[in-house]
């Protein structure tokens, strides 16, 4: 697909993915939903990227769903608004679904649809202007949509969750780092910078120890017990074990050196 609202920026193994509708606050209009979706749906595949950086261009991340593209005919039944909802959707579905860890770099606006990136996203920076909530409820839908519900309540609790999709009340950036929603709290100039560190941390990982920490992160949040969750970081542990990048991390922390891992295949 070729995106007209999504800028990408390959800085090595890491894709940086600028959402680009900065006059209407990065509002997920149909284009931009097409693209969120294709490109999250791709990266499946493409070992070749290791980290995705996710952002919108301006002083906003994304303000969720532009509702003066909606269609205000009235005709729209069931089945074809069923279609339209699942192509939403399945962008965060995607985000989990895809190997490479999503950093969520979080200026300004984040509002139900972009909320709901935010939240689908691995790690999240934010800055000072931080203002997120789960806007449906405030415009006659349920708070429940594009995976809140689900994402939400496992972050904060139920009953912060509860409170935030009850009221659609807005959370700002010191409470969301109390929290522990974010990870940390930079100036809108240092956000790139601070960015660009986590990514090269992360990039210090061997490609499979990275995708599987994901991975059974993942899996771990809706584990059975303690037992499921042991066996997949089993598994994990017996899987990068048997590379040659194993023996390389060793060799570079006894020898005080950075890794030199092979590229993913």
């Amino acid at each position: 697909m070729d995106y007209e609202h999504l800028l990408l920026d390959h800085r090595g193994d890491a894709l940086w993915v600028t959402m680009n509708r900065p006059e209407r606050l990065n509002a997920l209009n149909r284009r931009l939903v097409e693209e969120l979706r294709d490109l999250f749906t791709g990266l499946y595949w493409r070992h070749e990227v290791r980290v995705v950086v996710l952002r919108g261009a301006g002083s906003n991340f994304c303000a969720g769903l532009d509702l003066k593209e909606r269609d205000n005919s009235g005709g729209t039944g069931p089945s074809e608004g069923l279609v339209r909802q699942r192509q939403i959707s399945e962008i965060v579905m995607a985000m989990r679904r895809c190997p490479q860890p999503i950093v969520a770099l979080v200026d300004g606006a984040a509002a139900g649809g972009g909320f709901a990136l935010a939240l689908a996203s691995d790690v999240r920076i934010a800055t000072p202007t931080l203002k997120m909530n789960a806007a449906f409820i405030r415009i006659g839908l349920s708070a429940c949509d594009i995976g809140v519900s689900y994402f939400l309540p496992r972050m904060v609790g139920s009953s912060v969750a509860a409170e935030l999709m009850l009221t659609g009340r807005f959370l700002r950036a010191e409470r969301a780092l109390n929290l522990g929603l974010v990870s940390a709290v930079v100036p809108p100039d240092k956000l790139e910078v601070e960015g660009e560190a986590l990514v090269a941390e992360m990039l210090l990982t061997t490609p499979l120890g990275l995708r599987l920490t994901k991975e059974c992160l993942n899996h771990s949040i809706d584990a059975g017990g303690l037992e499921a969750a042991i066996a997949m970081e089993d598994r994990n542990q017996i899987l990068c074990a048997q590379g040659e990048d194993f023996r390389e991390g060793v060799a570079a922390f006894l020898e005080k050196r950075p890794p030199a891992y092979g590229k993913p295949r």
